[in-house]
């Protein structure tokens, strides 16, 4: 049996070794780069609450490498049907804010979307000062509303 590597089997073996770690190294930085979102949506959220017995949830993700909000809410138990629904921010939990990015692609349960962020909204989203709430006729202000966590 021949023992001995040649210098192109060396260099070969060398870097795939390396081609492999860099990958290895390359994942955690692209899963770092996406953030999982979420919302529980109800009327107590709401500022200033309400009596509706509607319920919702959002989840969404946002990648920090295409700048890429996206998200999916679904309800329950509105007064009525959906008049609007939006992310609003910069905002706590108990103050309210201007609409930052509206929900564009039809109202009825689930609603889905998506939005490319600039650096500053990105930075409001991430820092839990957005909320997203859905409005009806009877409560034109918002039904229901959850602030959107990591």
């Amino acid at each position: 049996m021949n023992m001995t590597l040649s210098r192109s089997g060396l260099l070969r073996s060398g870097l795939t070794g390396l081609a492999a770690v860099a990958l290895l190294a390359a994942a955690p930085a692209a899963f770092a780069q996406t953030q999982t979102l979420k919302a529980t949506l109800t009327a107590a959220s709401q500022v200033p609450p309400n009596a509706s017995k509607g319920t919702g949830a959002l989840t969404g993700t946002y990648n920090a490498a295409t700048k890429k909000l996206t998200w999916s809410v679904t309800y329950t138990g509105l007064s009525g049907p959906p008049t609007a629904a939006h992310f609003h921010g910069p905002a706590d939990a108990k103050a309210n804010a201007g609409v930052v990015v509206p929900q564009k692609d039809g109202l009825a349960s689930p609603m889905k979307g998506e939005a490319t962020l600039t650096d500053a909204q990105a930075a409001d989203l991430l820092a839990g000062k957005w909320y997203f709430n859905v409005h009806t006729e009877a409560n034109k202000g918002g039904e229901i509303r959850g602030q959107v966590l990591k």
